[in-house]
């Protein structure tokens, strides 16, 4: 898991969660409020929930987010986490602890980590089966 997470604010704008997104390479940011997830925010929302509706950039992030985000905990098994992310069709897990965002997973952590290259394998797999029919 990733531990250095970089956030925003339900308030922040759309134009703010896209340069953290640049500047860190990431294609979601999760959004907080007092360090509790409220939210996630992907490149994907950004592109079909403002730009393609010819949105103003400066829109805020509360206004387009996901809302209904599945996370993990800590101690979430490997095998775990990939199977929720083949069942939700998601690339990313939030990881929280008590409501607070302690990092994320994504399906790339999984398959930079030799072990459990065959989860992440998988995983991807069945999400991307799903996109492509």
């Amino acid at each position: 898991m990733t531990t250095d997470v970089r956030t925003v604010t339900p308030n922040a704008t759309v134009k703010d969660a896209a340069q953290i997104m640049h500047n860190v390479n990431v294609g979601s940011v999760p959004v907080v409020e007092n360090n509790r997830l409220v939210g996630i925010i992907t490149d994907r929302d950004i592109v079909l929930r403002t730009v393609a509706k010819g949105q103003d950039p400066n829109t805020k992030v509360c206004d387009i987010m996901s809302r209904d985000v599945k996370t993990i905990t800590p101690d979430t098994e490997v095998h775990e986490a990939a199977e929720i992310m083949a069942q939700k069709q998601i690339r990313r897990l939030p990881v929280v602890d008590n409501g607070n965002l302690v990092g994320i997973v994504s399906i790339g952590d999984l398959a930079v980590e030799g072990k459990y290259e065959d989860e992440a394998g998988e995983a991807l797999h069945d999400i991307s089966k799903n996109t492509l029919s």
